[in-house]
C-alpha cells in the first residue's frame, strides 16, 4: 500500500481522514450524476429529502435540522432554484423570509432519484459490511461537540500547555 500520511496520524487527523472519505463519495457521486445526464449536485440530497417530507419550509427550518450554516443552505437553495428544482416565496407574515419548496420538476424527478439514492445506501451498507457501530461513535462525537465547541475544547489544551 502507499504511504498514507493522514492514516499514519490517525486521531490527531480525524477531521481530514472524514473530509477525504466524503470528498471522495461525492466526488463518485457527482461523476455519477454526470455520467447519467442528471443536473443535481450530490450535497442537495439531504434538502430534497427534507422538502419531501416536510412540504414547504424557510431557510432556517432547512439549516437547524441540518447542522447546515444560514449562509451555505442559502447557496444550496439558490443553485438549486437555478436548476429549476425549487419554488420559492415570500412569507405572507414575514416578507423577508423565503418559503421554499419542491418544483414540479423536482417532484417528477423523485422516483428516478430515490432509485439512485436507494442504490447509493446499499453501496454505503456494502462499504460499511452492515457494521453500523460507527454511528454510534458519530453520534457521541456530535453530541460532545454540542455540549462543548471543539474552539473550547483545544483552547484550553493550548492555555494549559502554554502554562507549563
Amino acid at each position: 500500500m502507499d504511504f498514507d500520511f493522514i492514516r499514519e496520524l490517525g486521531y490527531k487527523a480525524l477531521d481530514s481522514r472524514l473530509k477525504r472519505i466524503s470528498d471522495r463519495m461525492s466526488h463518485d457521486v457527482r461523476k455519477f450524476y454526470k455520467e447519467f445526464g442528471i443536473d443535481v449536485e450530490p450535497n442537495w440530497y439531504l434538502v430534497f429529502m427534507l422538502l419531501k417530507r416536510k412540504g414547504e419550509i424557510s431557510i432556517t427550518d432547512i439549516a437547524e435540522p441540518l447542522g447546515y450554516s444560514h449562509p451555505s443552505v442559502v447557496v444550496i437553495v439558490k443553485k438549486m432554484n437555478e436548476n429549476g428544482y425549487l419554488m420559492i416565496r415570500k412569507d405572507s407574515v414575514d416578507k423577508r423570509k423565503q418559503i421554499i419548496s419542491l418544483s414540479p420538476k423536482a417532484i417528477e424527478k423523485l422516483p428516478q432519484l430515490e432509485q439512485i439514492w436507494d442504490s447509493c445506501e446499499k453501496a454505503i451498507l456494502k462499504v460499511l459490511s452492515e457494521d453500523l457501530a460507527i454511528f454510534t461513535y458519530l453520534d457521541r462525537i456530535d453530541q460532545e461537540l454540542k455540549n462543548e465547541s471543539f474552539h473550547h475544547r483545544f483552547k484550553q489544551e493550548y492555555l494549559k500547555s502554554t502554562q507549563s
